[in-house]
């Protein structure tokens, strides 16, 4: 049933029959169907997106990309356009401390230069503004043929041997439907699935920010009582902020006037870089965990944040992402090759064994960073004051957290590790 889409096709109309479609056109929707598409030409391949393009590439958040996931775009052909918007992270530092504190000491620091193995070198992520990772994605969806329509999936029903999608204008017919389509995925909950989830009564702000010196690279996290502040370089003498707050503190922040925000800003950022001044909107979002029971079904399968929703506590959220796309996109097309049925439960099967431990342990990992580190307790800040400087003593366990940050581990899929599927 393998369909051959046509190449450089850009439909606003989705195809009547494909072998893959995908709800969702944010990086994971964008990244499997690329994935999928440049590994087995021969698979017909649909995004749907309601939002169009010209909006999504208007996004002004940027988002850290880890070197495993540069390693899967740069096999897939992306990263080549992307270099130029990219900041190394070259080293991160972490503190914990109260606001009126004087000083905020250091506790744990990582470099990228500390693995030696020569691979390893690059540095373990880059900050990325999102705009540019999703045009560069689309543009090379589109150079493979991948079917890239502006509509909204309301709902679908799987019949033998194919689903049948419903958008708003028309029907489609697959072989899978991947469900792409966020934290609050409707169609994770038209499939049926449960989800754990529960509320952290905090919210996290993202802005901007220009500074009069340089960065160098360097990546900050703060340990705070409301919860981290992280401070991400970006190109030029600007960073990307990470702000989380209390709720009812966050919504006042985003309602009080310029000169109020950018004092309280101050005070958590500090003069270390100099003057600082916010570029463009501020935005906060809730913050909560959600882990759905089941990623997939019969002809169905859920990728990034609709099979998963973590705190940003150790920015891992869009690299989870990337895991789920490069793992569906290796199951689709190695079944592809074996002549097996793409869509059925027992190929998904695999995909969601794949990945079900990772996102329950990275989910479970954040869970307990955030409760151990979100408070004023004198006891646990003595703890966890301990714990990070022994991390920091520890060279082997050091470079655990290292690679983790970067993306390394067992289990990876291919694409993550720089090779082909």
């Amino acid at each position: 049933m393998a369909r051959q889409a046509t190449k450089k096709t850009a439909s606003e109309k989705a195809p009547a029959g494909t072998d893959v479609l995908i709800a969702g056109g944010g990086y994971v929707g964008l990244c499997t169907a690329v994935a999928i598409r440049d590994a087995a030409p021969t698979l017909g391949v649909t995004v749907v997106d309601p939002v169009p393009h010209e909006v999504i590439e208007k996004d002004v958040r940027a988002s850290a990309i880890a070197a495993a996931a540069t390693r899967m775009l740069d096999r897939l052909g992306v990263w080549q356009t992307l270099v130029d918007d990219a900041q190394p992270i070259n080293e991160m530092i972490v503190t914990d401390s109260r606001l009126s504190d004087v000083t905020r000491p250091v506790f744990l620091t990582f470099a990228s230069e500390m693995p030696p193995e020569a691979e390893r070198q690059a540095p373990f992520a880059h900050m990325l503004p999102n705009r540019s990772l999703v045009k560069a994605l689309r543009a090379k969806a589109q150079a493979l043929g991948v079917a890239l329509v502006t509509d909204q999936v309301d709902g679908f029903s799987v019949e033998p041997g194919s689903v049948e999608v419903r958008l708003g204008g028309g029907t489609s017919e697959a072989r899978l439907l991947v469900a792409a389509d966020g934290v609050r995925s409707r169609l994770r909950e038209q499939a049926g699935i449960r989800t754990l989830h529960w509320p952290y009564d905090q919210m996290g702000i993202v802005v901007t920010v220009a500074h009069e010196r340089p960065h160098e690279g360097r990546a900050e996290e703060h340990f705070l009582p409301a919860g981290p502040f992280a401070i991400l370089p970006l190109k030029g003498n600007r960073s990307s902020l990470v702000w989380t707050e209390r709720t009812s503190d966050a919504k006042r922040l985003l309602d009080v006037d310029e000169m109020t925000f950018e004092l309280e800003l101050e005070q958590r950022f500090g003069h270390k870089l100099g003057a600082i001044s916010v570029e463009g909107p501020r935005r906060a979002f809730p913050l909560g965990l959600t882990l759905a029971r089941d990623t997939v079904k019969e002809r169905f399968a859920l990728a990034g944040d609709a099979a998963h929703g973590i705190h940003p506590i150790a920015g891992q959220g869009l690299n989870l992402g990337f895991k789920d796309a490069a793992a569906l996109a290796e199951t689709v097309v190695e079944a592809h090759r074996l002549g097996l049925d793409i869509g059925s439960l027992a190929v998904l099967e695999r995909y969601q064994m794949w990945r079900r431990f990772d996102t329950v342990q990275m989910g479970v990992t954040t869970d307990v960073l955030n409760r151990l580190f979100s408070n004023n307790n004198p006891l646990l800040r003595a703890l966890r004051d301990t714990g990070l400087g022994l991390v920091d003593r520890l060279p082997g366990l050091k470079q655990r957290f290292i690679d983790q940050a970067a993306g390394y581990g067992s289990g990876t899929p291919r694409l993550l590790a720089g090779e082909a599927i």
